[in-house]
């Protein structure tokens, strides 16, 4: 296997780990009993391990451990920990194993980048071509659950006769309610396998030597926040993140909601649409900068969510265009989140290069993250009002106003793209010395 394509295979297997559980987590742990409390603290255990690794974990990689080592160790750890969460229905276990897990995984995503940029010649070339190579994996992972998530009995009931009969039936037999819950436990077994194969995949990657440096790699990333254009860029992943994950948050539920109707067993696969057309926006990513630049492909990228919420918010009965603005998820992703990692590989030093993608992670996986985690359950509450049911006045329904929800990230995102294209300044040259004034 060429180096190429073991980079490649590389993302694959990195973004299924993740793109296996998360979509799913949303609903799965409320069908579990947690409080909303309860709920926010396992879900910031991704953001807060962005934090962690920003001044631990990246360390090791920089300056301690050949990356590819330290990748291998990462996954299988963390698999492990993965598995577990597929057999766990108790809290406090839950959140030692979701810790565990995550505070090992997403080091990694830094990791992975650092290690295929270091067997790069031109990353502006490369990269959005072995980077899609993740985007694929999230799409994989994503639609196997269309079959997991069938009412096998109803079908064994119905008796179809032959292929076609027989998937019409599974299709048309999602499960439903408490069933269809506590099926998200499956999420984890397949990132747990999914992670192990990584685990042992990694002893095959290019080696990546640490680098020493005379100062912690940590302190000299932060270094870099004095120059304008990063602090511009920084602030901005952060916004960008919020309103990222705002979207993973409410859209599983949103998607499966009375106004839109989409069956449970089909709320992923429609979210991987826009996976699958990242695959087409990260090969055009370098035609892309080339001829608009980076702050444009950035402002791009920003306004994508805000095209995105501004559908969710005031059409969510047509569901065809529903589904199909989930393309705009390419969009966001290549021309904002991999230019992010392609600029910082290209003006920011070399021998800090795990701690400086990590500064940016530190906001995209950790500050943004951690803040939507937190909130986005409340907000959601602020908008939902009970209505009491046509068929028992006792009972009532939460009635979410989508409108008012989503055009809160939509309008965010528009104040970050005009932050974006009127402050943000690249310089013509690389950042050679991050203590440079």
């Amino acid at each position: 296997m060429s180096t190429r394509w073991k980079l490649f295979a590389m993302m694959v297997l990195q973004f299924f780990v993740w793109g296996a559980w998360l979509p799913l987590i949303f609903g799965y742990l409320p069908s579990l009993g947690f409080t909303d409390g309860q709920q926010a603290v396992i879900l910031n255990a991704f953001p807060i391990a962005a934090i962690v690794g920003m001044v631990f974990s990246n360390q090791f990689a920089d300056r301690k451990f050949a990356a590819e080592k330290f990748l291998a160790v990462s996954h299988l750890i963390g698999g492990l920990a993965m598995l577990g969460l597929g057999f766990t229905r108790e809290f406090w276990p839950f959140v030692v194993l979701m810790y565990v897990h995550c505070l090992l995984y997403v080091p990694t995503i830094s990791i992975t980048n650092a290690i295929a940029f270091s067997a790069m010649k031109d990353a502006q070339k490369e990269f959005g071509i072995v980077r899609m190579g993740g985007t694929i994996g999230w799409i994989l992972a994503a639609w196997p659950f269309i079959f997991l998530f069938v009412d096998w009995d109803a079908v064994r009931a119905a008796n179809p006769q032959g292929l076609i009969d027989w998937l019409g039936t599974a299709f048309a037999n999602p499960l439903a309610g408490d069933a269809a819950k506590a099926a998200r436990a499956s999420s984890f077994v397949v990132a747990g396998v999914a992670s192990l194969l990584l685990a042992a995949f990694s002893l095959c990657l290019p080696h990546t030597p640490p680098r020493a440096s005379a100062k912690p790699a940590w302190v000299k990333a932060f270094g870099l926040l004095r120059h304008p254009f990063v602090l511009v860029l920084w602030l901005v992943a952060f916004v960008d993140s919020f309103v990222h994950n705002c979207y993973f948050n409410w859209t599983e539920v949103f998607l499966g909601s009375k106004e839109v109707g989409i069956p449970s067993n089909w709320t992923t696969a429609v979210m991987s649409i826009g996976q699958v057309a990242e695959i087409l926006t990260m090969a055009v990513l370098g035609l892309v900068l080339k001829r608009l630049g980076w702050r444009w492909t950035l402002v791009v990228g920003v306004l994508g969510h805000a095209a995105r919420f501004f559908v969710f918010a005031n059409f969510p009965q047509h569901v065809s265009l529903v589904v199909l603005v989930n393309v705009l998820h390419g969009v966001c992703y290549a021309f904002f989140f991999a230019t992010v990692y392609i600029f910082v590989e290209t003006y920011l030093p070399k021998d800090i290069r795990s701690s400086a993608q990590g500064l940016f992670n530190l906001m995209i996986l950790g500050g943004g993250a951690l803040v939507a985690n937190t909130w986005c359950g409340a907000i959601k509450d602020s908008y939902t009002t009970k209505v009491p049911t046509a068929a028992d006045p006792t009972q009532f329904d939460a009635v979410v106003n989508w409108h008012g929800l989503f055009e809160l990230p939509m309008n965010i995102a528009l104040g970050a793209a005009a932050l974006l294209a009127f402050t943000f300044r690249p310089p013509r040259a690389p950042v050679s010395d991050p203590e440079a004034t």
